[in-house]
């Protein structure tokens, strides 16, 4: 579940106006873990993909204001049909949710048929398109993906869209087979064993913890692989003073909030000494006080594409409580 964002002891006059502009807008500010720290602040919550779908779900606001991705607004847009979806910056975009264009997807299906000739069961990954979500039979998370996964009957056949790296992981838990769309975040692939080992010799008594976007080498070499919300967890019951982190950079800043008596350290790429998400990174605290002045951009959707994607995320939502 998302947890409430613990507010820093003085706000900067950006800040402090961004609060004052939400009270203004009975608007609910909810930030994905790869925010900047700045808009964490200020954020009602702060967690992974499946905590604010909760959080958007039961908002009485009028507004959310979602300082991620486009995706994760789409969602909010789709579990709250009624209520105004703002987003910092429309061009904050995934290239996971890229990967995997609802035209594509929908011929796939329409070429492809289970082996006993039925539907494929489509399990697609929360960071997909809203008209992604329309062909799907029941989206997850990372932190749910394993749960949602041993929910579908052992009759069907599985397609598992569009993050390959996270459907194999899924497999390597489950044991299911499936079929794998073959998509992947472009940052999280960034990762490599190479660039783990360097950093493990570096700092050889810190545990690894891994996304499961990321390849397969990677997640070998780490000591513990769970999604965003789950490191919280991990670092916090481990007995461990220090945890080498690979995911991108915004979840440090969460982590050394909640954790500060741990040291919280950043595994490297292969191009970088830190793991920005350069979607992630087009939401400012300049562009969220412009959308809580405006109400824009506003996520408009296609009301029958909305229609048919919301049941895969309830099913979802009423597979995870």
């Amino acid at each position: 579940m998302a947890l409430l964002a613990s507010p820093p002891r003085t706000f900067s006059p950006l800040q402090e106006r961004i609060l004052r502009l939400k009270k203004e807008k009975n608007a609910v500010l909810l930030a994905h873990n790869y925010q900047v720290g700045e808009i964490q602040d200020v954020a009602d919550f702060v967690g992974d993909s499946l905590g604010l779908s909760y959080k958007a779900q039961e908002t009485d606001a009028d507004w959310i204001v979602f300082c991620g991705v486009h995706f994760m607004a789409e969602t909010a847009k789709i579990v709250n049909p009624s209520k105004r979806v703002i987003i910092p910056d429309l061009d904050a975009g995934c290239s996971l949710a890229d990967s995997c264009p609802a035209d594509k997807l929908a011929a796939y299906l329409a070429a492809n048929k289970a082996a006993d000739g039925r539907e494929l069961y489509v399990v697609s990954y929360i960071n997909c398109t809203a008209g992604v979500k329309a062909l799907s039979d029941v989206i997850c998370t990372s932190g749910n993906a394993v749960n949602i996964v041993n929910r579908i009957p052992a009759d069907r056949e599985i397609l598992f869209a569009p993050d390959r790296n996270l459907g194999e992981w899924v497999h390597e838990k489950t044991g299911r087979p499936m079929r794998y769309w073959d998509g992947n975040c472009y940052l999280h692939v960034e990762f490599t064993h190479a660039s783990l080992t360097k950093i493990r010799a570096a700092h050889p008594d810190a545990p690894i913890v891994a996304h499961p976007e990321c390849t397969r080498p990677v997640r070998l070499l780490a000591d513990e692989v769970c999604s965003t919300e789950k490191m919280v967890h991990y670092c916090r019951d481990s007995a461990a003073p220090a945890f080498i982190i690979a995911t991108e950079s915004g979840m440090l800043e969460r982590l050394r909030r909640e954790l500060p008596h741990k040291e919280f350290i950043p595994a490297p790429t292969d191009l970088c000494a830190c793991a920005d998400c350069r979607f992630m990174k087009q939401i400012t605290l300049e562009k969220l006080a412009a959308s809580l002045e405006t109400g824009n951009p506003e996520i408009v959707l296609d009301p029958e594409v909305a229609r048919k994607a919301l049941p895969s995320l309830e099913r979802m939502l009423e597979w995870s409580r």
